[in-house]
Formats: C-alpha cells, sequence, structure tokens
C-alpha cells in the first residue's frame, strides 16, 4: 500500500489523488484520516504457586502507516495484569492477564503460569494466552513434567516446561512476544521470553517479556524476560516478582515451601502520530518526539482526531 503524510485537513487529503493513482492505481478510496502508529499490549499472566512457572506476557500488536478516519471516536481499553497464584490455586487460567483492544484489534492476555498442585496425574501446564504460561512439575510421583502453554500467533510465544521425574523439580518461564520462555533444568529453572524492543515513543523500550520460572532451595530460578517479566524466587516461603506495570510483563513463579506467583503486569496502548487528537478521554499522557505526538494510555478511554 502507498504511505502518505499525517493530515487532518480534508483538501490536503485530497490533493494526494494523483500520487495514489500513479502508486497503487484505481481512485481514491478515502475520505480525510489521521495516519499513526500504534502499540497494543495486554495485561500479562501471574506467576505459578510454589515452585510455580512463569506467567506469560499479554499479546503484542504494532503496526505502523495504519489510516483512521477524522471524527471517529476510537474506544481503547488496557487490560489489567493476572493474579499471581495462591498456595494450592490449581488452576493456571484464572491467572491469565485480561485482554486490550483499539483501532478493531484485540491483544490477548497473558496465560497464567502452572502450580505444582494443578493437575497431579499429568504434570502441571501453564495456560494459553498472548504468550503461554510456563509448565511445573507436580509434588506427587512419579513427578510427571508440566509443559508450556502456547502462545498466540503474530503476538507472543510458548512459554517452557519442566524436565519432572524428580520431586522439587524446577519450573518453565514464560513466553514473551520476542522468544519462548525457557525449559527448566534438573536444577535450573527457565528464564522468561523475551519482549520485542519498540521506539513509538522516541525511546527504543522492551514490552512484553515472560516471568522467569520458580524453584526450591539448593535450584536456581529463573529471571524475567527483557519487557518487564518478573524474576521467579528460589529458596522457601518467598514470592515471585510481579510483572512490570504497563509493559505486559508476565509474573514471577514462586519459590518451594508454599509461595505465591507474581502478578502479571497491566498492558498498555500507545499512538504515534503527526496529527493532533480533538478529544480524548481517559487522561492519556501526551509526550512530543520532534513532530511527533505520543498519546499513552495506561488505563481505558479513547480518541478522536
Amino acid at each position: 500500500m502507498a504511505t502518505y503524510p499525517n493530515t487532518t485537513s480534508a483538501s490536503d487529503v485530497w490533493s494526494l489523488r494523483d500520487v495514489y493513482k500513479a502508486e497503487a492505481g484505481g481512485e481514491w478510496p478515502l475520505g480525510p484520516v489521521a495516519i499513526v502508529d500504534y502499540l497494543i499490549v495486554a495485561g500479562g499472566g501471574g506467576g505459578g504457586d510454589t515452585r510455580g512457572g512463569g506467567g506469560g506476557a499479554g499479546g503484542l500488536i504494532y503496526k505502523t502507516n495504519q489510516e483512521l478516519s477524522l471524527s471517529q471516536t476510537y474506544n481503547i481499553v488496557v487490560g489489567s495484569g493476572g493474579s499471581g497464584a495462591t498456595v494450592n490455586n490449581a488452576t493456571p487460567s484464572d491467572s491469565n492477564g485480561q485482554d486490550s483492544t483499539a483501532f478493531g484489534e484485540t491483544a490477548i492476555g497473558g496465560g497464567g503460569g502452572a502450580s505444582r498442585d494443578s493437575d497431579t496425574v499429568n504434570g502441571s501446564d501453564g495456560a494459553d494466552g498472548g504468550s503461554g504460561g510456563g509448565g511445573s512439575a507436580t509434588n506427587t510421583s512419579p513427578y510427571p513434567a508440566g509443559t508450556g502453554g502456547a502462545g498466540t500467533l503474530d503476538q507472543g510465544n510458548d512459554g517452557g516446561s519442566t524436565v519432572g521425574g524428580a520431586n522439587n523439580s524446577p519450573a518453565g518461564g514464560g513466553g514473551g512476544a520476542g522468544a519462548v520462555g525457557n525449559d527448566a533444568t534438573g536444577s535450573v529453572a527457565g528464564n522468561g521470553g523475551n519482549g520485542l524492543e519498540i521506539s513509538i515513543t522516541g525511546t527504543a523500550t522492551y514490552y512484553a517479556g515472560g516471568g522467569g520460572g520458580g524453584a526450591t532451595t539448593g535450584d536456581s530460578a529463573g529471571s524475567g524476560g527483557l519487557g518487564g517479566g518478573g524474576d521467579g524466587r528460589t529458596g522457601s516461603g518467598n514470592n515471585g516478582d510481579a510483572g512490570t506495570a504497563n509493559t505486559g510483563g508476565g509474573g514471577g513463579g514462586g519459590s518451594g515451601g508454599g509461595a505465591n506467583g507474581g502478578n502479571g503486569g497491566s498492558g498498555v496502548v500507545i499512538v504515534r502520530t503527526l496529527a493532533v487528537a480533538s478529544a480524548t478521554t481517559g487522561s492519556p499522557t501526551v509526550t512530543q518526539d520532534g513532530s511527533f505526538n505520543i498519546y499513552t494510555f495506561t488505563g481505558s478511554g479513547s480518541i478522536t482526531f
């Protein structure tokens, strides 16, 4: 598709008809538009409890040179992070992050990390989501391994799995927008997958990193992925770290000894454009990068050009 300068003037738009015909052929299909880049990140999944899997990162959608109609109000919903699993909470999907929606797109909330008691027969699997939560082994013989949850195509990656076969096995890391969560080894929990580095605000920043897996005393916990992933914890009774707010990072898995998982980080919606919004709700932060206006929504609202 041909690209055009940002404009809020109908006369400016219609003056581009000849350019459109030359580059794309056919008749000019649009009325007045604003051209924007946008980033939509969902809430990250919470980490699992008691050697729990890392939470999967919230789904990430990044698009450039998108055409938005003038005088149309676009509603924006920013998803919250999932709650970290508490001890004996055996349903990883209960820790999934919430979806974020804007401009007709939906970023899927991150999958919750698995807990050791999710399924004592088949192993504890991480929940599916924007990125999948990490898997956790159970504490019941023969200690089957749990697999990582599945990520959503073009939004995130799968969570990591455990080795299994031994009591107190460490957990897998949550998936990130840029990489899968790492599998655990015999004594080392998996790191969360890294997110993606995006410069929509004018500063290169990572978003949507997976949470690190948890481990018990004597084993190593996993680190959170770049992009707000919370670290997993080792030892006894140490709760996983929370994902960073407004990054969609997954929460870290809790340690052994009855520890809780970390909460997932909330999502964010960011709009970059040369146009000036005629109205907003939800109190977005407005900054500039050269001639570009940056509208950052950390909570739900709307924007009109």
